[in-house]
């Protein structure tokens, strides 16, 4: 209770959008974009970011716009822009799937014609969940605490992701972040960075036993495997301590929930990346 009623009145974290005007309040412009006048209260702007996210990339857009919708509210920007990330990093999975193009995916042939919608609708199943919960994870905690949140694509990472494992077979992309202005003590926003990786650990938990029983039923039990190792890894790699990433947030609130859930991440890694057969020998 303590930590609502007083919220800190200092930047958590550093200004993102230090260049562009902030409003002060989450009612002072319109879901159009046109603003309304300032109130003199003060505000914080700071960002919750993506898997991998703008401290990789600079390309970014200007401060948010501003709504007064419902909790569940989610603006038609909103969702274009998880449409299209979610699109962009399917379609860059699909291509680390075939190899890219220094893997040989060009002599596929006419074959490209079947495997890349093939892994693309793989990836969308299995990745997509990790990705989409992750960012909403992110946004609901964050306006359970009274906040505006909404996710943002970062156009120029997606393009550069795609682009890097169309030719080298690798993904590395800055899909977008979920955007959170508001007030909020230290506490908050590590539990606001730490809903991401957390929605992860479940979604990882949740599929393990269906793995488990069903991991040895050709592409369904290759799509299971995949929803473990997209879980796993994204859980984790948030969870590092360093730059716009949650881990960091996490480590400033909590040394001891950082170090708990790290510990936890490194372990399903390992389990999932090195012991599928004796999971699989678990049934």
């Amino acid at each position: 209770m303590a930590d609502k009623k007083t919220p800190r009145i200092d930047l958590v974290e550093n200004d993102p959008f230090s260049k562009a005007t902030n409003p002060t309040s989450h009612s002072t412009a319109r879901d159009d974009g046109n603003w309304r006048q300032q109130s003199s209260s003060p505000r914080i702007v700071q960002i919750q970011y993506s898997p991998f996210s703008r401290g990789f990339t600079q390309a970014y857009r200007p401060a948010p716009t501003l709504h007064t919708g419902s909790f569940w509210h989610f603006s038609t920007i909103e969702l274009k822009d998880l449409a299209i990330s979610l699109a962009a990093f399917s379609l860059g999975l699909a291509f680390v799937f075939n190899g890219g193009i220094l893997g040989g995916m060009l002599g596929l042939g006419p074959m490209l014609l079947f495997t890349i919608p093939l892994f693309f609708v793989m990836a969308t199943i299995a990745f997509g969940p990790a990705f989409i919960i992750h960012e909403l994870a992110h946004k609901f905690v964050a306006r359970h605490y009274g906040c505006w949140a909404e996710f943002r694509a970062d156009p120029n990472g997606l393009r550069t992701g795609v682009l890097i494992a169309f030719f080298i077979g690798f993904l590395f992309m800055a899909p977008g972040a979920v955007m959170v202005a508001g007030n909020v003590t230290r506490k908050q926003n590590g539990i606001i960075a730490l809903a991401g990786p957390l929605s992860n650990l479940v979604l990882w938990i949740l599929a393990l036993p269906v793995f488990i029983f069903l991991g040895d039923l050709g592409i369904i039990g290759q799509i299971i495997g995949l929803w473990l190792v997209a879980n796993a890894i994204l859980g984790a790699f948030n969870m590092l301590p360093f730059g716009p990433l949650d881990g960091r947030k996490i480590k400033e609130w909590s040394e001891p929930v950082f170090w708990s859930y790290l510990a936890i991440f490194i372990t399903i890694v390992y389990i999932t990346l090195f012991k599928q057969e004796m999971l699989l020998n678990l049934a």
